[in-house]
């Protein structure tokens, strides 16, 4: 660990009155610890660790001052919206859980009827021959699949119901 320069503490002073008279020669003039400690060329845990109580009487003139720190208001919008968007997300994904049941049992009614589809085209003995060079028409994309099967289930909502 390196020892501090003797004048470190009087050169944080002075930055702090730089700052704080919106004066700047080194920093952007931000209210910020990171911004102090760039005036006062020193490094940031100079602050945060061996000099705490400049730290604690920076932030305790700022507040005094009435100064608006626009970092802080900036993150905390940021953080606002943010958590408006995890809740959103949150309700998204909520809703998409309650839907799987429902579309399981989608799946499963569509699958059962094609089956006895199957057999009674079977039992009647009559046979379907294909239109040469027809084939049936499949989803290129798992994606298109989804949709394709979600327009079914929208065209037959009776079938949400069935349990």
């Amino acid at each position: 660990m390196t020892t501090p320069a003797p004048d470190e503490r009087d050169r944080i002073r002075a930055a702090m009155d730089r700052i704080l008279a919106g004066t700047p020669e080194r920093s952007n003039g931000a209210l910020t610890v990171v911004a102090l400690a760039l005036e006062a060329g020193v490094p940031r845990n100079a602050l945060t660790q061996r000099h705490t109580d400049l730290k604690n009487e920076f932030y305790k003139r700022v507040k005094d001052t009435g100064a608006d720190n626009e970092d802080e208001a900036r993150l905390r919008a940021t953080i606002a919206r943010l958590r408006q968007t995890i809740a959103g997300k949150n309700r998204e994904l909520a809703q998409l859980r309650a839907d799987v049941p429902a579309l399981v049992r989608a799946v499963s009614q569509l699958t059962l009827e094609n089956q006895q589809l199957r057999d009674i085209h079977v039992g009647t003995g009559g046979s379907v021959v294909p239109f040469p060079g027809w084939a049936p028409a499949r989803p290129a994309t798992r994606q298109e699949a989804t949709q394709c099967g979600y327009r079914a289930l929208m065209q037959r909502p009776e079938m949400l119901l069935s349990t």
